[in-house]
């Protein structure tokens, strides 16, 4: 199974759908798929869309999902590495009024160059999707210890 997450942003991230369409059609993708679209409004015969979905369900997909195709936002992409999932990041773009600025650009080239995951944007999805069964992914260490006895001296010696 596929899980498509868009966000919670206030802007529609329609692009995304469209080339998760676009595949389908094409047969790329012939597994389930099942999308957290957000604000987004998109019609599908192919894919199973939900608006919002509570934290416990989004959780239960992300670790059921085989592929996790996301857009840029840090949370998203996060979630997926603790889960140890393969993820294809989509970063929403300012010039398609996707965001108001283009960070999550930034985000996503951080996270790929870096061996953590693929990106596409609108000519290559379909080979990042070919690409990521043989991907082979940085594992994310998670270092919330070091972080919190830096936090900690800090508010010790402050």
């Amino acid at each position: 199974m596929i899980f498509v997450t868009l966000g919670t942003q206030d802007k529609s991230f329609k692009r995304l759908l469209d080339l998760i369409q676009e595949q389908i059609d094409n047969g790329t993708i012939n597994e389930k798929v099942i999308v957290q679209a957000g604000y987004t409004k998109f019609n599908s015969e192919n894919m199973e869309i939900f608006d919002y979905i509570d934290n416990k369900k989004f959780n239960k997909l992300i670790n059921e999902c085989d592929l996790l195709i996301t857009h840029g936002g840090v949370g998203s992409i996060l979630t997926g590495l603790k889960a140890n999932k393969k993820i294809i990041a989509v970063p929403r773009l300012a010039k398609y009024k996707e965001h108001t600025n283009d960070h999550q650009l930034q985000i996503v080239n951080n996270f790929f160059n870096k061996g953590y995951i693929l990106k596409a944007d609108n000519n290559d999805l379909g080979q990042a999707i070919i690409k990521i069964k043989n991907f082979k992914q940085k594992k994310w260490k998670f270092n919330n210890e070091n972080f919190l006895d830096k936090l900690k001296n800090y508010i010790d010696n402050n």
